[in-house]
């Protein structure tokens, strides 16, 4: 048997599976296409996740377009995270081109043109359909780790989760959490010591810089009602196909905590809310992280591990990841070895580092007799990847290089006018569009706090007015004191007077008298 001969036969028995797949392209060797050797993807393995990297401009958002539009004409709803805009022409059907016919001519199948049904989202301005959570949704753990707090911060936030639900204060954005975090340092400081504990003053500061550096990011925005729901992830159009929702994040590439934030306060909601699938014949939703290191970059430990849970646990709720990035490097080890499908495109090496990166990617991949794996990294062109998958046994497939099919939908964006006719017919547009801004926290604890100021007045307006009467009353004694002790005062004198002059008169007659007679007695003699 000649190599051709044996490698057609691999792959064929590599890729036929009993259940529903889809073709990605046709196999290669020695570069060129065996065509009608096709590289199939299993439905039912598209929840066991999957990664496609690649060098910039090597076809990466065109491979995820292919595998988008499969998935929907399969009725597997999928979410899109558009970071560089490219994706929203999946909304419309390819305008053809004879390259493409050549390229499935080679591939050993004709091309048809068309398009898959699409809901724009948006976490900012862009347009489309506004996402939002409420703090209340993230729950204590995960907001600290998006935060990256420490175990005494990461406490203090637990109290006051605590402390709202023991009063029945919602806390849904940035807003209600901060001013909450005040008043349980100022105002609320002795009630909340005396249930909670003591709070450190240096730990909230901590917190409240924390908070202002994803408000910075575009956070606040995010944050509130109403929430979105994230079963609207999961509809199909009336003629079968799954949806495509396109998150548009365009705006917020420079904004990696945003991001971060949005994809696991997603994923946390997703295996919160779906049911238990196990091993179903077909997803029941797939999501394309792009640009994945704006997950990964700057995450903690702490939120490493949560994504690496997440990543574990989720595909029994009948969920596909699937992360696009340019280097398998930027995908944690620990998630890496969870991917079932791989699809690696084109990279460089110019440098030491690139050879070292290369060396490594290739060692993601399974052993081959057919292929140099590290140099084929090098000389893949554009629209080719080296491909490996899962079988329906669990097992890995033969490492293939595969010529990928064309889009079927078109591959370009769609003009401003053609996206707000797709938004003007948006069944979610009228039930997210309007935020929701109902009283919760901030309103509740600023009433709270304005009702004990007008207390604190009233209670020292009524000791001044208390302290005011008493001075008055003792003024009333003292005045009612010293008319008395003046009263006898002048009544002691005026008797002394009265005597004093009775003794004068009485004394200035008797000396009247007793001159007389001493006269009367000297004419005597």
């Amino acid at each position: 048997m000649s190599k051709k001969e044996d490698f057609i036969q691999t792959i064929e028995k590599g890729y036929t599976f009993k259940g529903d797949s889809f073709i990605l392209g046709g196999a290669m060797l020695d570069g060129e296409v065996m065509t009608n050797t096709y590289i199939k993807i299993p439905l039912r393995m598209m929840n066991r996740h999957g990664l496609i990297a690649g060098a910039t401009g090597s076809g990466k958002s065109k491979t995820l377009q292919i595998i988008a539009e499969q998935l929907s004409s399969k009725s597997v709803p999928v979410l899109l995270m558009d970071v560089k805009g490219d994706l929203s022409g999946i909304a419309v059907p390819s305008d053809g081109h004879p390259k493409i016919d050549e390229r499935h001519e080679k591939i050993g199948f004709p091309f048809e043109a068309g398009q898959s049904p699409v809901e724009f989202l948006s976490l900012s301005d862009e347009k489309g359909v506004r996402l939002r959570a409420t703090i209340t949704e993230f729950g204590p753990v995960l907001f600290s780790k998006i935060l990256g707090l420490n175990d005494t911060q990461a406490g203090i936030v637990a109290v006051l989760f605590k402390y709202c639900d023991d009063f029945n204060y919602p806390l849904l954005d940035l807003k209600d959490f901060k001013k909450t975090l005040q008043f349980l340092t100022n105002e609320g400081k002795e009630e909340i010591e005396d249930v909670y504990g003591r709070i450190s003053s240096a730990s909230v500061g901590s917190i409240m810089r924390k908070i202002v550096e994803l408000e910075q990011q575009g956070a606040d925005v995010f944050f509130g009602e109403r929430s979105f729901d994230v079963d609207d992830l999961c509809r199909l159009d009336e003629n079968g196909k799954g949806i495509i929702s396109i998150l548009r994040l365009t705006d917020i590439q420079d904004k990696p905590k945003l991001f971060s934030t949005f994809m696991l306060q997603l994923l946390a909601e997703v295996y919160a809310t779906f049911p238990e699938e196990g091993d179903i014949e077909q997803p029941k939703l797939v999501i394309f992280i792009d640009e994945a290191h704006l997950v990964f970059e700057e995450a903690s430990d702490a939120l490493l591990d949560q994504i690496e849970a997440i990543v574990k646990l989720i595909r029994s709720k009948g969920v596909g990841l699937f992360f696009v990035t340019q280097n398998p490097a930027d995908v944690p080890e620990e998630v890496l070895g969870q991917l079932g499908l791989k699809i690696q495109h084109a990279l460089r090496a110019f440098t030491a580092k690139d050879r070292k990166s290369l060396k490594l990617a290739a060692q993601n991949y399974p052993l081959t007799d057919f292929y140099e794996t590290e140099t084929l990294l090098t000389q893949l062109g554009i629209g080719e990847a080296i491909v490996t998958t899962l079988n329906e046994k669990g097992i890995p497939t033969p490492l293939a290089h595969t010529m990928l099919r064309a889009p079927q939908s078109r591959m370009d964006v769609l003009s401003d006018s053609e996206i707000n006719g797709l938004i003007r017919k948006s069944y979610l547009i009228d039930k997210y569009s309007e935020p929701v801004d109902r009283e919760s926290a901030y309103e509740i604890l600023n009433e709270k706090i304005e009702d004990a100021r007008q207390e604190e007045m009233q209670n020292e307006k009524r000791e001044q007015q208390e302290k005011a009467s008493k001075s008055s009353s003792r003024r009333r004694r003292e005045k009612s004191t010293l008319e008395k002790v003046m009263s006898n005062t002048t009544t002691r004198q005026i008797g002394r007077t009265v005597a004093r002059e009775l003794t004068r008169g009485l004394l200035g007659v008797l000396g009247i008298s007793s001159t007389r007679r001493r006269r009367k007695k000297s004419s005597w003699f």
